[in-house]
């Protein structure tokens, strides 16, 4: 039975099978989100008035302690009445790149380093998004879907780039590392996440260090052409870390970017070999030993939750900004476990 949602003014319709986040972002009204499992917190919202029910929301995301005082998951809950919510911040409810549901052609399948390929999604018509988000792929003959960021500017919207690493056991890597071919009908959802470059009117041109591990690289081309174009003055760095140097792909696009424009630098980093050409460790680390200061630089980091996190503490160590650092963390999708279904209800706290 379908229910309104409501968030600063803007009232939606939600249907039976459709999330919090869902009902919002198909309307084309803003949330902040990221993984879209239930794993991150990043969706939590106040409920005002009515009833939610949880469904699938973690108990290690959301407390029981958290559901009794009203909060929720918006990309787990739905609501079981008119309901109002409330994010925190002063951007609720801004306008956002709608979500939507499209059939796409796989055009091209690609290897580009040791199980890891690059797989390009042709579009009948073209899909607005931010460069930095992501698109869903929903897995043939199963009802899994599986976040996969974009390598693309908001330019190249009819063609999508994926870069993809193999998952040994994963339900989607059996199929993107097995039957994929040219020519496959694909059904995709997006786009998602908030991990992108503010609006240009917010960018300043200041410096910015971008670290990706493995294919935490793919949101990070969009991120580093789309802000070079604005300022091609502009200092740049980017990481790449990998175990070994058979992990590493599109080092001559970064070299054209390097040519292209003058403030921009990369970094190559192998954490499992040491050869000639390489830093050798984490990129993290060879940040830290590269930069004395970061004050008024922006940071990105996209990969393994370790190596955000590690990230996020070289950056402050060099004095960056909490504001300016901006995050991807790559969760595992398999294996998550259901957990007991509860119902929050604010006027009564049950």
């Amino acid at each position: 039975m379908a229910a309104a949602i409501s968030v600063a003014g803007r009232r939606v319709e939600c249907a039976e099978d459709q999330s919090i986040l869902e009902a919002f972002l198909r309307a084309g009204v803003w949330m902040p989100n990221s993984c879209n499992q239930g794993t991150c917190g990043t969706c939590k919202v106040q409920v005002l008035c009515g009833e939610v029910e949880h469904r699938d929301s973690p108990l290690e995301t959301l407390t029981e302690e958290e559901r009794a005082g009203g909060l929720a998951l918006a990309c787990q809950a739905r609501p079981l009445a008119e309901t109002e919510v409330a994010l925190p911040g002063s951007e609720m409810g801004r306008t956002t790149h709608m979500l939507r549901d499209l059939t796409a052609t796989v055009v091209e399948v690609e290897e580009i380093a040791r199980d890891t390929r690059r797989i390009l999604l042709g579009l009948e018509e073209p899909l607005a998004f931010s460069p930095g988000q992501y698109v869903e792929l929903l897995v043939p003959g199963t009802s899994e879907r599986r976040p996969y960021s974009l390598a693309n500017t908001a330019a190249e919207d009819k063609v999508l780039e994926l870069q993809v690493r193999r998952v040994p056991g994963g339900v989607a890597s059996d199929w993107l590392f097995g039957p994929v071919a040219v020519g496959d009908r694909v059904e995709v959802r997006g786009p998602l996440g908030d991990f992108h470059v503010p609006e240009e009117d917010k960018d300043e041109g200041e410096p910015m260090v971008l670290i990706g591990g493995g294919t935490g690289l793919a949101p990070l081309l969009g991120i580093a052409r789309t802000a070079l174009e604005r300022h091609p003055d502009r200092v740049m760095v980017l990481y790449h870390g990998v175990r070994t140097e058979s992990d590493l792909y599109d080092t001559d696009r970064l070299a054209e970017l390097a040519t292209t424009y003058q403030g921009f630098s990369f970094v190559t980093v192998l954490s499992r070999e040491s050869l000639p050409g390489h830093r050798s460790g984490y990129a993290p680390d060879a940040f830290v030993e590269d930069v004395a200061s970061a004050r008024g630089w922006s940071g990105w980091l996209c990969g393994s939750p370790a190596l955000v996190d590690a990230g996020v503490k070289a950056f402050k160590r060099r004095r960056m900004a909490p504001r300016l650092i901006y995050r991807e963390k790559f969760e595992p999708a398999d294996g998550r476990v259901p957990l007991p279904r509860y119902i929050t209800n604010p006027q009564d706290g049950s």
